[in-house]
């Protein structure tokens, strides 16, 4: 922030991208911004108090929070859950080791995220605050199938109590209606076509 205010030239709108890991356990579904922040791990903490420090420049840029809900895509880590399953199923891999089989997120695509993100750099209003998402959850459980039907293989699923955290968030469900009441329609692939495209099989348009 002090480096763009430093360059001279005053950015049209400025977006810091935070994450919806900060509704934290909220009942709430689907979530709005309105919502009150309540992180219960040390990435969601970080990225609120991004979003403070973001805030304390606020007379200065013209700057916007958004707060995108899971997303995937070719490329993303491997650490990450969607990939992992990706490359098990398209290795025809044995077996995987999971966690929490039943939490639902939303596995948005990344070319919906980034068509938010310019979308909202031309359109946002500064100072306010934007989920990203497409508020279409889907359970880890009911992912699977999917990948066993794209790629006509199945594995043994095993859960590993290593893996199940102990604060999961349960449920990660976004309300799109301020992102599309400020931008209008996404471009929002299913996550059948998501994953066909992770896997090779499908197109990237």
């Amino acid at each position: 922030m002090r480096a763009l205010i430093k360059a001279g030239v005053k950015p049209q709108r400025v977006l810091a991208a935070s994450s919806a890991n900060v509704y934290g356990n909220t009942l709430l579904s689907p979530i709005a911004e309105t919502a009150v922040p309540a992180p219960v791990n040390h990435y969601a903490t970080s990225k609120l108090a991004m979003e403070c420090m973001a805030r304390t420049f606020a007379d200065q840029l013209p700057i916007l929070i958004t707060r995108p809900f899971n997303y995937t895509g070719p490329g993303q880590a491997l650490s990450f859950l969607i990939p992992k399953l990706v490359s098990h199923f398209r290795a025809r891999a044995k077996f995987i080791e999971l966690g929490n089989l039943d939490v639902e997120r939303e596995f948005n695509d990344v070319r919906m995220v980034c068509d938010a993100y310019l979308r909202l750099l031309e359109y946002g209003v500064p100072g306010a605050t934007y989920n990203v998402c497409s508020g279409k959850p889907h359970t880890l459980r009911s992912v699977i199938p999917t990948l066993e039907q794209l790629t006509e293989h199945a594995l043994d699923i095993r859960v590993n109590p290593a893996f199940v955290r102990s604060n999961e968030i349960k449920r990660l469900c976004g309300d799109p209606s301020k992102l599309t009441n400020t931008v209008g329609p996404l471009i929002c692939p299913s996550l059948q076509e998501t994953l066909a495209w992770m896997l090779g099989t499908g197109d990237n348009p």
